[in-house]
């Protein structure tokens, strides 16, 4: 890990800061925070850990959020409050992200695994694995994507997210990874210089994240570099600018999506969705079929490793419980925005009542059983 002004490398100067020999970072349940931009905040974080006051600390990070979130944090009490109930094993990431004030984005990571677009992601990542490779999510949220590929065994050669938002990081290091771990969590900015320096082959990731951002197009050079010659770049759920639905944030068209990592193989988000619901290989489009997409996915692998098929299955000895999106067996959207976003197309997969008749395996397929966070 690396300094991201000095290009210095990071260690552990207190058990809750790293330095580069010249500036500190605050450290907290072991996620660096290294979000450039933020020097008073950085320094009040510090001042709190460095006084024993780990409570106002976390008050501190957890608070902070990106530059599209338009809800006013807790106060500092109700935050602090939340980073004590973690500890209590009782605690759910229900719970968690109602505390942090996530709203709609609390909503999204609670069900992230089988919405229309988690699929998508899983059956990308099955397509183009990681096949041993140490893996970079890049914007990888409350992790479950991270948790997935660490609980496939040799699936991964070591595993590094990055996030803007602590909170979201810190959500992952609690509720939803593996308690052994395997993980490590950085908070860093996208757009300024990463923590990390090419060293190796990775698989690196982005998904649903670059329609976000004014320079998509540095995100994945920098990607590519990251990657090293023997790496992956896969690039998930990029808004497509001629679509009804794909006009939120800072979208492309599809051609311009894929002209930004040449050589990347394109898929329609829909087709990558049937993919993971059918079992199979997502297969690659061009041309109009793809133009009609409401978001494209690129895939660009060095080596072309192949398909993974397992990974479009829950984890080795998982239990699988009803999914949440069930109440009392009606299906109910978590909110109308998920509902808009996300409803009709989830209405293909899921009945309106919990079903009785799948075996296990088809209901797993069809995300009516589900594999969860222990502590969901």
């Amino acid at each position: 890990m690396i300094d991201p002004h000095s290009r210095r490398p990071l260690t552990a100067d207190t058990p809750h800061s790293v330095s580069d020999g010249e500036r500190r970072w605050p450290v907290l349940d072991g996620i660096p925070y290294l979000r450039v931009g933020r020097g008073e905040l950085v320094e009040r974080a510090l001042t709190a850990l460095d006084d024993g006051r780990v409570r106002d600390a976390a008050a501190i990070l957890l608070a902070d959020n990106d530059d599209w979130w338009d809800q006013p944090p807790p106060p500092p009490q109700v935050l602090a409050e939340a980073y004590d109930a973690a500890a209590d094993p009782r605690t759910t990431l229900r719970d968690a992200v109602t505390a942090l004030g996530l709203g709609r984005v609390g909503d999204y990571f609670l069900h992230r695994d089988h919405d229309p677009s988690g699929l998508a992601v899983t059956a990308l990542v099955a397509t183009h694995p990681p096949a041993g490779r140490p893996v970079v999510d890049l914007a990888c949220g409350a992790g479950h994507l991270l948790r997935r590929l660490v609980r496939e065994p040799g699936e991964t050669g070591g595993a590094t997210g990055i996030d803007i938002v602590f909170a979201k990081l810190w959500l992952a290091r609690r509720f939803v990874l593996p308690a052994e771990g395997g993980v490590d969590l950085v908070c860093a900015d996208l757009r300024a210089p990463w923590p990390l320096a090419p060293d190796g082959d990775r698989w690196v990731c982005c998904h649903d994240t670059l329609y976000f951002l004014d320079d998509p197009g540095d995100v994945l050079h920098r990607a590519v570099e990251l990657a090293g010659p023997g790496g992956a770049v896969l690039a998930g759920h990029c808004h497509n600018a001629e679509h009804p639905l794909g006009a939120a944030g800072h979208p492309l068209t599809t051609d311009e999506w894929a002209g930004l990592l040449p050589g990347a193989l394109t898929y329609p988000e829909e087709e990558l969705t049937d993919a993971a619901l059918q079992g199979r290989r997502a297969r690659p489009v061009v041309g109009t079929e793809l133009e009609r997409t409401e978001a494209v996915a690129l895939a660009f692998d060095h080596v072309a490793a192949l398909p993974q098929p397992a990974l479009l299955d829950p984890s080795p000895g998982a239990t699988l419980r009803p999914n949440p999106l069930y109440r009392d067996g009606v299906r109910e959207w978590p909110n109308p925005r998920w509902a808009a976003e996300y409803g009709a197309r989830a209405a293909v997969y899921l009945p309106e009542t919990l079903p009785t008749d799948l075996s296990d395996d088809r209901a797993a397929r069809r995300r009516v059983l589900v594999e969860l966070p222990e502590r969901w």
